[in-house]
């Protein structure tokens, strides 16, 4: 675990985690032990924080390229924080560029570390879940480690898009983690990592209860 996110988990957690009150429904569901990658819908900013005060373990969190490439002092700033907390770039207009963040991805799964993934690629701009891509079936069955369907509601109202903190005052979210869904021996073509990318969408929609959409959703809500 990076140093700084281990000091953050006994200090900012622990604070945060009275601040808030997140109700934690499945959390018997995470190993104790293991790569896992947690596959979570996305309503906010706040997910990533949610997320990292109710798990134990470090969770390596998927991040835009373009937050690694700041100037100035905030840009910078950001920068450097996400590097410090093990955070893994990824270009988000696909080719051989967004290769880099499976190419870091799989080596921290195969090495017993989590990673948290948002197959919607981007934050719900109207609280529907939309369609997933399929990159999370990709890092499950190229790192050879389970997925945990994460459902999330009420980050929204901590953290609205375009609110640049969180609300510090008892959230009402929620955070639900599913069972482990093992993709072992899976066709990896087009059509099996698409039919498990919905399998795990449909997972995350049990755990939610939202409204889903087939369609992905729009780049300029991030």
């Amino acid at each position: 675990m990076p140093p700084l996110y281990s000091f953050g988990k006994v200090t900012v957690g622990p604070l945060l985690n009275l601040i808030w009150q997140p109700e934690v429904e499945g959390r018997e569901n995470i190993p104790d032990s293991g790569g896992l990658i947690f596959a979570s819908n996305h309503l906010s900013v706040a997910d990533e924080v949610l997320s990292a005060v109710v798990v134990p373990r470090h969770l390596a969190f998927w991040a835009k390229s373009e937050y690694f490439k700041g100037t100035g002092p905030r840009g910078l700033f950001v920068k450097h924080l996400l590097q410090a907390l093990g955070a893994i770039p990824v270009e988000r207009a696909g080719g051989r560029a967004a290769l880099a963040a499976f190419d870091a991805a799989i080596p921290v799964l195969q090495s017993g570390g989590q990673v948290v993934v948002y197959p919607e690629g981007t934050r719900s701009p109207d609280g529907r879940l939309y369609k997933g891509r399929t990159g999370v079936a990709r890092l499950a069955t190229m790192a050879g480690v389970p997925v945990i369907p994460v459902g999330v509601l009420g980050t929204d109202r901590m953290q609205p898009i375009g609110q640049r903190l969180p609300k510090f005052r008892p959230s009402g979210a929620v955070i639900r983690f599913g069972k482990p869904m093992d993709f072992t021996g899976r066709a990896t073509d087009t059509l099996g990592l698409r039919a498990i990318t919905d399998e795990v969408m449909a997972e995350i929609q049990k755990l939610t209860g939202q409204e889903y959409v087939p369609n992905y959703a729009p780049p300029k809500t991030s």
